[in-house]
């Protein structure tokens, strides 16, 4: 993998949110392997180097309002959301970005009430490109779902996509390997979280 530009490259922290990776997630088998595995400690590793390299971080997170309005009823995965004893409300603290993920002053966070992919319910497509980013960095859960969604709407709108392998996880744990071997790696520059907070601590 090339070194990336700190002016033209963003890190993105896909639902990394109390409610989903969380104590008290909506989804406790896939908060369990967020935290067991090391993926959002990780995560949080390359929010603090990014910060620290200049590298302008993102944090997408999902919810919904209390009434439902506007959100998906089109697959069974967004009936089920509605119906989980933790739901991802606005303004309530399952939506904000999980500890020990650091939110600087700097950094941006997008929500979205519809949807898979933060690239398709925010605004961030039209930010990253304000801010004259062509690589992106996706980190978060889950490799089932968001993460391929991200990844495959960042590349259809041109930008190179970087994925660090152990910076994302879904469940269960053995299909994440799977995923990246098989589809991410096709279309995305495979690293790990050691390499990219590497070379983000070189001399500029």
């Amino acid at each position: 993998m090339p070194r990336l530009d700190s002016a033209t490259t963003a890190l993105l922290t896909v639902e990394c949110q109390n409610g989903v990776v969380g104590d008290e997630s909506a989804l406790p088998e896939l908060a369990k392997e967020a935290r067991d595995s090391g993926m959002l400690g990780r995560v949080a590793a390359l929010v603090d180097a990014a910060h620290a390299a200049g590298v302008q971080v993102l944090h997408a997170v999902a919810e919904r309002r209390p009434d439902g309005r506007g959100a998906n009823t089109n697959a069974r995965l967004f009936r089920a959301a509605g119906k989980l004893p933790v739901r991802q409300l606005t303004g309530s603290r399952a939506v904000e970005v999980a500890a020990p993920i650091e939110v600087a002053a700097d950094d941006l966070v997008l929500r979205r009430l519809h949807g898979l992919s933060p690239m398709a319910g925010t605004d961030l497509d039209p930010l990253l490109r304000n801010l004259g980013i062509r690589t992106l960095v996706v980190t978060g859960v889950s490799s089932n779902i968001a993460i391929p969604n991200t990844v495959f709407d960042a590349v259809n709108l041109g930008y190179q996509v970087v994925v660090p392998s152990d910076a994302i996880t879904g469940v269960p744990a053995s299909y994440t390997a799977e995923v990246i071997r098989n589809s991410l790696a096709l279309v995305a520059a495979i690293t790990t979280t050691e390499a990219l907070t590497t070379e983000w601590a070189l001399p500029r």
